[in-house]
């Protein structure tokens, strides 16, 4: 961290040996080099990775109870691996209402939820008409002035806390929605701007410009944001491109300190998608992401989604996580519905057969909440309430 971020949310503190000499982690060429390690170095990485990972936090795994909140899957970027996207006229098109997004977050706070999470399309009502009429007859002049409202709706009248993933957002933007959440996240993906090329994953989805998101973390770095962002593997990109994209986010932590959480996420093939022939990252290839993601940042959150690396999503522990995100007890994956979430159960069960204690954590991370819960208002009020005398969920099941 630099000594010219006084605002930042937090401090922190060769190839045949993957073993930083500090907290900052190891080099992009020492990265690079592990990326493309034969199979019999898997093991020697995913032991330091595991060592490493324990000095962080050692003996407990995290994961959020939440309820997932769609706000909207219009969308007007074509990815070719969503099937979370639609367009007005599609079946399955949806903008939920005040009414429908009161409904699910009470019905999760019965449930020991703690966390909403709002995902959305990027700015809908560029695209279409429809979206636009949608937002005038619900008396809002844009998509993110409607996810502002629904985030302070969901604060005022539940104990969840809000996390939004809207997109793209401007300086502005990222100001007020902090207001009405303790965190928020946008995934970077790749680094990698030629899969915007025709025909690539990115193609028709101009909001996937890599320097457009790297620049909406920044920003939320600027104003001191814990915040959550990750890469998507098996998407066309190289190995060299997965670790610029690491690098990059590493970059931007280590200059404002406010990346709580990255997320490595492994793509699945769908078969109404576009690219339903793709090739899936193999399990070797996504432990070994992790592992070296690891290296890279040795103190930041690294999670993986678990439904993702079904029927043995336990050894996504092996490769140094801790934290398993978030996992409802309610509501499906929108983004991924045909991987249902883990049972509870089944997860506290697999995350201990490891050797872990599982913890449920709030949306944001604990060494984050001091500095969310700096802002007054209803905010810091719910986040006092929210939090134990670790900074964990208070009264977690």
């Amino acid at each position: 961290m630099h000594a010219d971020t006084p605002s930042s949310p937090k401090s922190r503190g060769g190839a045949d040996d993957p073993r930083p000499a500090s907290s900052a982690g190891i080099s992009r060429e020492e990265a690079c080099s592990w990326m493309g390690s034969s199979p019999e170095e898997l093991p020697r990485l995913l032991t330091r990775a595991g060592e490493l990972r324990s000095q962080f936090k050692a003996g407990v795994i995290s994961y959020s109870r939440k309820v997932f909140i769609p706000l909207t899957n219009l969308c007007r970027d074509y990815c070719g691996y969503c099937t979370f996207r639609r367009d007005p006229a599609q079946p399955g098109a949806h903008t939920m209402t005040p009414d429908e997004v009161l409904a699910v977050a009470r019905a999760g706070e019965t449930l020991g939820c703690r966390e909403a999470l709002f995902s959305l399309g990027d700015k809908p009502e560029l695209l279409f008409p429809e979206m636009r009429e949608t937002l005038r007859r619900l008396g809002y002049r844009s998509t993110l002035h409607y996810l502002e409202a629904m985030c302070e709706l969901v604060l005022r009248e539940t104990r969840l806390l809000p996390h939004p993933n809207p997109g793209l957002m401007s300086a502005e933007w990222i100001r007020r929605l902090a207001k009405v959440s303790p965190s928020m996240g946008l995934m970077l993906e790749t680094a990698n701007r030629a899969l915007l090329a025709p025909g690539a994953a990115h193609d028709r989805a101009p909001d996937k410009l890599p320097a457009k998101r790297l620049r909406t973390i920044e920003e939320a770095g600027k104003q001191g944001v814990p915040f959550t962002t990750g890469v998507l593997i098996g998407i066309g990109e190289s190995a060299e491109d997965r670790v610029d994209a690491l690098v990059a986010i590493r970059d931007l932590d280590r200059r404002y300190g406010h990346i709580q959480e990255v997320i490595i996420q492994n793509f699945r093939v769908k078969g109404e998608i576009p690219m339903r022939h793709w090739p899936e990252p193999g399990r070797a290839e996504m432990l070994k992401t992790i592992a070296v993601a690891r290296l890279l940042m040795p103190e930041v959150n690294l999670q993986a989604p678990p439904n993702l690396s079904d029927p043995d999503y336990e050894e996504l522990l092996d490769a140094g996580i801790n934290d398993w995100g978030g996992i409802s007890p309610l509501t499906p994956d929108y983004i991924n519905p045909e991987r249902p979430w883990p049972h509870l159960e089944d997860l506290e069960g697999r995350t201990r057969a490891k050797g872990f204690e599982l913890r449920q954590r709030l949306p944001v991370y604990p060494e984050f909440v001091e500095h969310a819960a700096g802002r007054p208002g209803l905010l810091a009020e719910r986040l006092a309430s929210a939090a134990d005398d670790h900074r964990y969920a208070r009264g977690a099941a």
